[in-house]
């Protein structure tokens, strides 16, 4: 599976009166770092491929976190980005999120490939993820 990695730097903005990430910004990095290795195994932006794919976007349907390091103002992580399994029509992501070599934070996201409801726009639809994405995420 392809994996995606991408250096962030810990802003002040990120951490909490203690001056450690407030956990709610690791899933908002997590949600970066999955459009980052979706841009990457497509070969383009997120905007076209959802125009491309007749998509609306894929919705976070479930998510999780282990903390196990805790990240602090200025330090610099490796977040690792991997679709680890691809359903019919949802798929789960998993990231690690690294100190140097150490696990700081594993996260889990379950997201759903969705379209507009045909019978009704205002809504959202699952639909079957195609083959032709799926390849560009499983090819050596």
């Amino acid at each position: 599976m392809l994996i995606n990695r991408r250096t962030v730097r810990i802003e002040w903005k990120d951490c909490d009166p203690a001056g450690i990430v407030f956990y709610p910004r690791y899933f908002e990095m997590f949600d970066t770092s999955t459009t980052a290795l979706f841009e990457r195994a497509l070969g383009m932006t997120a905007a076209k491929f959802f125009e491309a794919c007749g998509m609306i976007g894929y919705p976070l349907v479930d998510a999780s976190a282990r903390f196990i390091i805790p990240s602090k103002f200025s330090d610099d992580v490796t977040i690792e980005t991997t679709v680890a399994e691809f359903r019919r029509s949802s798929f789960v992501v998993n990231h690690r999120l690294m100190k140097g070599e150490a696990l700081a934070v594993e996260g889990i996201e379950i997201r759903v490939w969705a379209v507009s409801d045909p019978n009704d726009p205002t809504r959202l639809k699952s639909q079957a993820i195609p083959k032709n994405i799926i390849d560009k995420f499983t090819a050596d």
